[in-house]
């Protein structure tokens, strides 16, 4: 399946999509199946309310996460660095160019604080998903180099998705007889990745970063907001891809 058409699918399964087509099937059951159309709709609307709220979202995102903590990185040694994409920031005027999204920053931030830990060689791994002239991975290159002065030793710039990351980093650090790394990605990511990682062959020492943490529990967690609707919405990405993945292996 193509990179558009597994997306397309994904939004149509992802919120808010999936809560509209919900409640549009119940307003267009209304005259015919009342019973039916009043369930459907006070469906959409209570799983709208609930995935909005920052607290639903955010305990939602941390069942997906590891306990927070860094790698020892004295005891768990590895390799290499490895550096997933996380999008990109298109067309952006001020750099006049495509750059890395911000979680992308947030993934490469934490690799070069290993990198100075550990001294372990980076590859960075992403590729064109939809087409544009400079690959995840080669705009996280420029910015690891020129920005945070750390040097990149591989760069994976033909992959579409983490399955693919997975592969091709391997095919890539074979080569250099390099089995055991850091894996660096956000922590509610971590599972998905770490699992397609170990099946291409690469023994893994997790290295998340970015993990959901909260201030406080007050009335506001539980008052609607966009981007609450935006981490339950990566929330059920995460599980449909591990699930997708599972029937693809």
């Amino acid at each position: 399946m193509s990179w558009f058409a597994t997306n397309l699918l994904a939004t149509l399964l992802l919120p808010p999509l999936n809560l509209l087509l919900i409640a549009l099937a119940g307003l267009l059951l209304w005259h015919k199946r009342p019973v039916v159309a009043r369930v459907l709709l006070t469906t959409a609307v209570a799983l709208l309310w609930l995935l909005s709220t920052p607290y639903v979202a955010e305990s939602l995102l941390q069942s997906l996460e590891a306990p927070a903590q860094a790698p020892d990185t004295r005891t768990q040694t590895a390799d290499a660095i490895v550096v997933l994409g996380g999008g990109s920031y298109f067309h952006a005027p001020e750099y006049g160019n495509d750059t890395v999204s911000e979680a992308s920053l947030q993934r490469l931030r934490y690799a070069a604080k290993l990198y100075r830990d550990t001294s372990k060689p980076v590859l960075v791994t992403g590729g064109k998903p939809l087409g544009n002239s400079l690959s995840e991975a080669q705009q996280m290159r420029l910015v690891l180099e020129q920005e945070f002065r750390i040097p990149v030793q591989w760069t994976e710039d033909e992959s579409d998705n983490t399955l693919e990351n997975a592969r091709y980093s391997y095919q890539l650090l074979q080569k250099s007889g390099i089995k055991r790394i850091y894996l660096v990605t956000h922590a509610w990511h971590m599972p998905r990745a770490m699992r397609v990682f170990q099946q291409a062959g690469f023994d893994v020492v997790p290295a998340p970063t970015a993990f959901t943490t909260r201030y406080q529990t007050d009335l506001l967690a539980f008052v609607p907001r966009a981007e609450a609707l935006r981490d339950s919405k990566i929330f059920m990405h995460e599980l449909i891809g591990s699930l997708w993945y599972r029937l693809k292996s």
